[in-house]
């Protein structure tokens, strides 16, 4: 398996800060692939002998953990932990935190050299730091990781205690450029409120949410949010963030008089009844789903393609959390009706205006981009003094924004196709120089990405599976999928080699092949090199399959 350029980034200043500091910590909103950075930090890590502990919060996450871990790392032998298993001759064990913070399971443990935590976050608490003060007193120099796409703790408890830095903070803007989340299209309403809004009582760090409700929780505003959803947004899935229970109660019931599926959920809504009403979200016929802060993490519904924000956010990670749950791509084998391309995102508040960027990175269209190579530098929080990664923009530990020379506009983001002759490993051609069709190959499969009305389709196929679409939508959205498909089944040999190729004649079985298959090619053609070939015969060969698929998707698109 083959890293994005962003996630090898991170894996390398994880390194450097834990041969510094002995701990860190690395920030990545959802969709970075936190599971295949944690376990390819452990395999740069590993060495025989060392014994490391993966723990995770959630029973579920346990298994899914350990199988992506086996796929980045073979050769590290695993086992798990857990209610009913006790196997501790892994060299990678995998338990939940209950389980393992048990006297009896600490009494058994082996002596651990690494010890890394999903969902960071959650390392302050006191089972986590049971499980964290029992593996030091075995072994004072025993390394602490946390990976965590919500740093900030809802208890205000800080994670100081436990990592004394933050080696590198991925920003959401990266996945947005490089084609592994949606691009947010922004809309700031105006509902002559915000002067009201600015003086409202600061409780902490956030706003009195009371004085919040009394402001926003009109039926007149609440009937103008549905409009303007209906105007700009009405056939999306939505989730919508208010105030107080009370006020989401009355904007759901909004939603209802006109028509709309609607429900809003609390923090006391019983979880089988939030489950089911998520799911009729994700798969059925409900629209919109309100809340107040129920969903700003730990929730993930791809179809979702709206946020309503109809309170304002005092802090900025508030509200990038709540922008980001309608960022995630969807996967065409499951959701079949669903084409998703941006998140439409409405402010009736003051969050856009107060905090303007979805992430304040410049260089969105071409100079040096956050994530690539040679970054590993750090800075200096000034409000808590912990060190973090040159590239973060808010402090995973305080909340301090840093502030940027240059800003670009959350109303302004623009999505720049990424060059994928330099991030990828792999070289992506024109075979037949039209522009409406993109491919590469491996040892292992290939992968095409092709124009179809509007829309560019992504389409992968292994050696061994059937062909397959992995992403409809814009042309970087649909190219970010196919290459990562080939990262996911090659390695850096096949990568190389296949590149080399890009120098070598095509051979002269490789010819022959192309003209069983109807493709003019004489012996003295230099033209045709033995990847262009490769390419081209990995569609002539499965040429059945996806003409199928094209022709399947050609006609929901476009009607043909």
């Amino acid at each position: 398996m083959l890293l994005r350029p962003y996630q090898k980034v991170a894996v390398s200043d994880a390194c450097k800060a834990l041969d510094k500091h002995k701990n860190t910590l690395v920030v990545a909103p959802t969709g970075a692939g936190k599971t295949i950075m944690l376990s390819a930090l452990v395999g740069k890590r590993h060495s025989k002998g060392r014994r490391i502990l993966v723990i995770q919060h959630r029973d579920e996450l346990v298994s899914q953990n350990k199988q992506k871990f086996e796929k980045v790392n073979p050769y590290i032998t695993t086992s798990i932990v857990n209610g009913t298993v006790k196997h501790w001759d892994g060299e990678a064990i995998f338990s939940m935190v209950q389980t393992m913070s048990r006297d009896r399971n600490l009494r058994d443990r082996p002596v651990f050299d690494m010890v890394v935590i999903d969902e960071g976050h959650h390392a302050a608490a006191d089972t986590y730091r049971k499980v964290i003060d029992a593996v030091r007193m075995d072994n004072e120099q025993a390394e602490i990781v946390g990976f965590t796409a919500t740093p900030n703790r809802g208890d205000g408890k800080g994670l100081r205690e436990v990592f004394s830095n933050c080696a590198h903070q991925i920003e959401m803007a990266t996945l947005i450029r490089e084609g592994f989340l949606v691009r947010p299209t922004s809309y700031v309403v105006d509902l002559g409120l915000n002067d009201q809004l600015d003086n409202v009582t600061r409780r902490g760090k956030e706003y009195d949410m009371e004085e919040v409700a009394a402001i926003m929780d009109r039926r007149v505003i609440n009937e103008r949010i549905v409009d303007e959803w209906k105007e700009k947004a009405g056939d999306r899935k939505t989730v919508v963030f208010c105030s107080t229970v009370l006020h989401a109660e009355h904007v759901c019931e909004a939603f209802l008089r006109a028509g709309i599926k609607s429900d809003f959920l609390t923090g006391d809504t019983h979880k089988d009844k939030r489950a089911e009403m998520l799911h009729d979200l994700e798969f059925g016929d409900m629209q919109v789903i309100v809340n107040v802060m129920v969903l700003t993490e730990g929730f993930d519904a791809p179809p979702v393609s709206c946020v309503v924000l109809t309170r304002p956010c005092s802090q900025k990670g508030t509200m990038v959390q709540m922008i980001g749950r309608g960022l995630r791509i969807v996967d065409p084998e499951i959701y079949p009706d669903t084409i998703k391309t941006d998140c439409v995102v409405m402010d009736f508040g003051t969050s856009i205006i107060t905090h303007g960027a979805l992430d304040e990175t410049a260089n969105l269209d071409g100079s040096k981009r956050e994530g690539e190579e040679g970054e590993g530098s750090t800075k200096v929080c000034p409000e808590c003094d912990s060190e973090v990664s040159a590239n973060t923009r808010i402090c995973p530990f305080c909340d301090h924004v840093f502030e940027s020379k240059e800003k670009s506009e959350l109303t302004d983001f623009v999505m720049t196709e990424y060059d994928l002759m330099q991030l990828s490993p792999f070289m992506w051609i024109d075979p037949y120089g039209y522009g409406t069709a993109m491919m590469a190959t491996g040892f292992n499969g290939f992968s095409l990405v092709g124009k179809v009305g509007d829309y560019w389709i992504a389409i992968v196929k292994s050696q061994t599976g059937r062909a397959r679409v992995v992403s409809i939508g814009e042309k970087v959205q649909a190219m970010a999928a196919a290459d990562d498909f080939l990262r996911e089944i090659e390695d850096s040999t096949a990568a190389n080699k296949s590149k080399r190729w890009l120098n070598q004649a095509a051979s002269p079985k490789q010819k022959e092949l192309l003209r069983r298959n109807g493709v003019t090619v004489s012996e003295m053609d230099f033209s045709w090199t033995k990847y262009k070939a490769a390419c081209c015969l990995g569609y002539y060969f499965n040429r059945k399959q996806i003409d199928q698929l094209i022709a399947d998707q050609r006609k929901k698109l476009i009607g043909e």
